[in-house]
């Protein structure tokens, strides 16, 4: 699980980076649609949660206890954001560059870590 974990943090903090960086390039590869004003502000907010995301999932020791909040909330935070993706591309018909390969990988990061989670700890 570990792998997984780390994984998901360290693309989430480089996605939070890319945010704060370029919130209109990222948001435009995402769903194809343009950012301006107060949609830059949340852009940006947005990318500061996700730094804050990886740096609180980053997973600890074997025996941290940090280690299942941390799965929790990569879990959480991926099932729900490939759903919302999924959403901005089948109902609000969105058509950025990165949006289903985003959205693929999200599930997929979700199903790695439910499967990990199932795999007895070693003894």
């Amino acid at each position: 699980m570990r792998k997984v974990l780390v994984f998901s943090a360290v693309a989430e903090f480089l996605t939070g980076l890319a945010l704060l960086a370029d919130p209109a390039l990222v948001v435009r590869l995402l769903v194809g649609g343009e950012t301006a004003g107060a949609g830059l502000v949340a852009a940006r907010a947005f990318g500061v949660a996700l730094l804050a995301l990886s740096i609180a999932c980053w997973p600890g020791g074997p025996s941290d206890t940090i280690g299942r909040a941390a799965f929790r909330g990569m879990l959480v935070y991926n099932a729900i954001i490939a759903l919302y993706l999924a959403g901005l591309g089948t109902v609000a018909h969105m058509e950025g560059m990165l949006l289903w390969p985003a959205a693929l990988l999200h599930a997929v990061v979700a199903v790695a870590l439910v499967w990990a989670a199932r795999r007895p700890s070693p003894a």
